[in-house]
């Protein structure tokens, strides 16, 4: 079956509550080391919003359109110097599951937006700080804290899931019948590496763009930033002609895909053609030519080929043809984006003094050796969870700039090559999508329109603040938490995901673009005959081109 809007509805029951929501309530059931921050109530027929308390500088948005429900703020002491908070939603109609949503970069603070997002299925949703308040390129937080930075490797996230679960379990007069997490980048991470050390913590893992490989993607960064450094005057590409390379690579790349319609769906297919852009003599205005420089062609080179270092040692991906949008993130500051330096500063080497023009493969190689915060979740070996009958469903966007495609690719061959020999196959539980002209876990480029909405972990916030699910298609065809609680509860596995792309994707309502998602190694392929914006027009099949890439 698939949960469609009236059988997600009859998931809902409403449950004879143990107790009230009250601060003193539920002190009376926490361990020595927690305490209840604050409780709220959210009534039947009155202020549907939750107002995020003003020092959640993370996620400062409000989410709206709730149902009734108890919202309850836990502090926990992790260490005798560090301590981390998690926030609950506690819907009146509960459809006995429990939610953990993750967070993004290094930011501290709790995730209200999407867990009012999953309060809108029913779950009782949580969502942790991390044990820290930053914003998600503040890193100083971490400076000489070991404790800390454990808290935000893995100990916070676990932790809060343990005791929301013995506080669902309290409130309810029942334990959640399923655990399900989801949660993007930094909480795509924070999945992942909750279920390699934990595996019975969940019963289904929703990982968007997992920044799994903490020591060479934040490392990576730091590189990628000194390829364009603005040091380099002649090899430097400025952020105003990004968008002069993103149109000639959509040029180029949009036909050989098989079809014209502004979408890159294969860029590890496309022979492209960078020396198409090189000036010509007595050219005075890049911008106003809309060409570069052969120094800046080389620039370029860098930028689309894998990070590879001593001894032919291969440290992180490249990013894709088709993700320039989002390069002025990157690679538009003036010096290597924050997530690297920052982290090597205060995560890594604790030396707010240190310079990025020190970086060397030695900061690689220091970073694999300490993983501070034991953060990268690099243990491919997931069959406790496999054994514990748990099921994730992985995805990544194409048009990522801030966390290369091609890391997920070698997450997902890294755990087949770890797990075939064992005869545990991966189809059956593991099952990865890559989303042509996404960008980072949401949105697409403005010139690609593609279809990316799949309800993933942040995206409904980015519509706008009181959407749950996929507007209008509210089933497991269309929005990747359904599929994912049909694979687990029904043994339903997500032969594809239909992604959506709405007119205005402010009011989701008028549909501009439908396109299936096909579990990798697959590429969906147009039929040829009818609307190519409409799914039904367009077939899985065929390995995908990457098959045999970062294996």
């Amino acid at each position: 079956m698939h949960f469609s809007t009236f059988s997600l509805l009859s998931l809902l029951t409403s449950t004879g509550l143990a107790f009230n929501c009250t601060r003193e309530a539920f002190n009376d059931i926490l361990p020595s080391n927690a305490s209840v921050s604050f409780t709220r109530s959210i009534p039947v027929n009155g202020n549907s919003t939750f107002v995020v308390p003003a020092g959640d500088i993370a996620y400062p948005t409000s989410p709206t359109g709730l149902q009734p429900l108890c919202a309850v703020q836990i502090n926990v002491s992790s260490s005798d110097c560090s301590a981390y908070s998690f926030g609950l939603f506690l819907p009146d109609e509960w459809n006995e599951r429990f939610l953990a949503v993750g967070n993004g970069g290094f930011a501290g603070g709790i995730n209200w937006l999407d867990m009012g997002a999953g309060v809108g299925y029913g779950f009782a949703v949580m969502s942790t700080d991390t044990g820290h308040n930053s914003t998600p390129t503040d890193i100083e937080w971490a400076l000489n804290s070991p404790q800390k930075k454990i808290d935000w490797g893995y100990r916070a996230m676990h932790g809060s899931v343990e005791l929301s679960k013995h506080i669902v379990e309290s409130y309810y007069n029942q334990a959640p019948k399923y655990n399900y997490y989801s949660g993007c980048s930094t909480g795509g991470r924070q999945g992942i590496r909750d279920i390699q050390l934990y595996p019975d913590d969940f019963d289904g893992v929703l990982a968007g763009a997992p920044a799994w490989w903490t020591s060479h993607l934040q490392t990576w960064t730091v590189k990628i930033g000194l390829y364009n450094s603005p040091n380099a005057s002649a090899s430097h590409i400025s952020p105003s002609l990004f968008g002069v390379v993103g149109a000639e690579i959509l040029k180029q790349c949009d036909p050989q895909d098989g079809l014209v319609d502004n979408i890159i769906s294969d860029p590890e297919g496309c022979n492209v053609n960078l020396e198409a852009m090189l000036c010509g003599p007595n050219v005075t205005n890049q911008t106003t030519a809309a060409c570069l420089t052969a120094e800046q062609i080389g620039t370029l080179y860098n930028i689309y080929n894998d990070y590879v270092d001593v001894n032919q040692t291969f440290v992180f991906p490249h990013l894709e043809l088709g993700s320039e949008a989002q390069w002025p993130v990157l690679l538009g500051l003036g010096e290597p984006a924050p997530l690297g330096t920052e982290f090597v500063r205060y995560f890594l080497l604790n030396d707010p003094s240190w310079n990025y023009t020190e970086f060397s493969y030695q900061t690689v190689e220091l970073a694999d050796q300490l993983d501070p915060g034991n953060a990268t979740a690099d243990d491919f070996d997931l069959s406790p969870f496999y054994h514990h009958g748990g099921k994730l469903l992985h995805y990544h966007g194409y048009a990522d700039a801030l966390i290369a495609t091609g890391s997920s690719i070698y997450f997902y061959n890294q755990v087949l090559k770890t797990l075939k020999p064992k005869g545990i196959d991966l189809d059956s539980w593991y099952r990865f999508f890559l989303i042509p002209g996404m960008q980072h876990c949401t949105g697409t480029p403005a010139n690609m329109d593609a279809p990316w909405y799949i309800a993933g972990a942040n995206q409904a916030g980015t519509l706008n603040t009181s959407v749950h699910s996929v507007p209008g298609f509210c089933d497991a065809k269309h929005d990747a938490l359904l599929a994912l609680m049909a694979w687990v509860e029904k043994d339903e596995a997500p032969e594809s995901l239909v992604a959506t792309k709405f007119v205005n994707e402010t009011r989701p309502e008028e549909v501009q673009r439908q396109r299936p998602l096909c579990p990798y190694p697959q590429q969906a392929k147009f039929v040829g005959e009818g609307d190519p914006d409409e799914a039904r027009n367009w077939k899985c099949e065929g390995l995908y081109s990457m098959q045999a890439q970062y294996s």
